[in-house]
């Protein structure tokens, strides 16, 4: 005798689940692959800058009117000339030279721990009344 339990169905394979199992695979490997580091490169520093240091701060064959010597300290105070000058004082001074002479000199003496910004503000200064021809002031190796 046979015993009817029904329609006959046939069996389903479960994609969702399938699905799922593929996925995790694939973030495994990719997991996986983007922890192995290159043992036969050297570490690099961050930055591969090596500063350079002057032998002469100017050539003995310049002439010419000095330059003018623009001083930022390390708390970012300007001076010009060795006296201590404002933005706008110096913002004017610098027009007046470049109505004078436009190819004037100027000389920027940053102290070793002034901000990189401060040394930035006045070379943007400079860069506004179209002064470019800039040195920057250096110890001499001794």
């Amino acid at each position: 005798m046979r015993i009817n339990l029904g329609e006959d169905e046939q069996p389903e394979i479960g994609l969702i689940a399938l699905i799922d199992c593929i996925f995790f695979l694939l973030m495994f490997f990719m997991v996986a692959t983007s922890f192995k580091q290159p043992t036969n490169l050297k570490k690099q520093p961050e930055l591969p800058v090596t500063l350079p240091v002057s032998q002469v701060s100017l050539e003995p064959g310049e002439s010419g009117p000095p330059p003018l010597v623009i001083g930022v300290d390390q708390d970012g105070k300007m001076f010009l000339d060795g006296a201590p000058v404002s933005t706008q004082i110096l913002h004017g001074r610098l027009k007046q030279e470049a109505a004078a002479n436009p190819g004037r000199r100027i000389r920027i003496d940053g102290d070793q721990l002034a901000k990189y910004q401060d040394i930035v503000h006045v070379l943007d200064l400079c860069q506004f009344e179209r002064l470019t021809n800039i040195s920057m002031h250096t110890r001499s190796a001794q």
